[in-house]
């Protein structure tokens, strides 16, 4: 440096930004780090066999009771019920509507958010990559669900000899749509809890959303059936079990798929797009 110049100061490097894959990977170990995620995750699958397990053994001990005409209605329908039952569909939508709002609740009624986005000030990043974590976990929290009533259902039914393959017609579409129905009943509580921001009336929300409004409605009139069709119970019910909630308005398989891509569009809006509108 020459006599009389004045010292450039030096300009610390910048830190390169977060990149996608790291903040992935960010929300995976906070996603975990939460005490109630391993406990939601296995209450939810313990409860939902322990449903599947009771309704197989019911209609095992009634099976021998049956008339061949009753049996052979039985072999077709009623082990496709078993495999995964309305009351197990409840349960994960139930469970997965929780999980999904407690991972945005953990760090929004904390205030650590503010660190998050402190960290890393691209927030639709952020969430983005929650969005991404919660629909892989809640996906294998499906399949455990789904796969897992399937075969006790099977255990329990071939002491009658009338368990029945993934082959069995409809076996395996139901056991899709049950796996889809964890990770879109997740996504619709993170879309909720990013709204509501606040943990009771979120999980109230949530599950009044999810179960307590479709089982209110009327689908005695075209107009009730219509809503009855744009709900989540009745969309998977559609693709698991019945041609339709009435059959004056039938409505196809694709029609329900649908339904299911609607509300996972509009619950990952939410969650990606409404920090950007918050202080926090």
């Amino acid at each position: 440096m020459t006599k009389g110049t004045a010292a450039v100061p030096a300009v610390p490097p910048l830190e390169p930004k977060a990149r996608f894959g790291d903040l992935v990977a960010a929300e995976w170990i906070k996603l975990w780090s939460l005490r109630s995620t391993p406990w939601a995750f296995a209450a939810t699958v313990v409860l939902t066999l322990t449903i599947t397990v009771f309704g197989a053994i019911a209609d095992a001990q009634h099976y021998t009771g049956y008339d061949a005409d009753h049996k052979a209605y039985f072999r077709s329908f009623g082990t496709l019920a078993d495999a995964f039952s309305r009351g197990a569909s409840t349960m994960v939508i139930v469970g997965a509507g929780a999980i999904g709002a407690i991972t945005v609740l953990g760090e929004c009624t904390t205030g650590m958010i503010r660190t998050t986005f402190a960290a890393v000030p691209a927030r639709t990043s952020v969430m983005a990559a929650k969005l991404a974590v919660v629909t892989a976990a809640t996906t294998l929290l499906g399949v455990a669900c789904a796969f897992g009533s399937y075969a006790a259902a099977q255990a329990v039914l071939a002491g009658q000899d009338v368990a029945v393959g993934l082959g069995h017609p409809g076996m395996m579409r139901l056991l899709l749509a049950s796996v889809l129905l964890a990770p879109v009943s997740a996504l619709v509580g993170m879309g909720l809890a990013a709204v509501i921001r606040h943990s009771v009336l979120t999980i109230v929300a949530t599950i009044a959303l999810l179960f307590v409004v479709p089982s209110m409605l009327d689908d005695r009139s075209h107009f009730g059936v219509s809503l009855v069709h744009m709900t989540i119970p009745q969309a998977w019910d559609r693709l698991g079990h019945a041609p339709a909630s009435s059959p004056q308005w039938p409505w196809t398989v694709w029609g329900a798929f649908l339904v299911l891509a609607v509300w996972v569009l509009v619950a990952a809006a939410l969650t990606v797009f409404t920090t950007n509108h918050r202080d926090q």
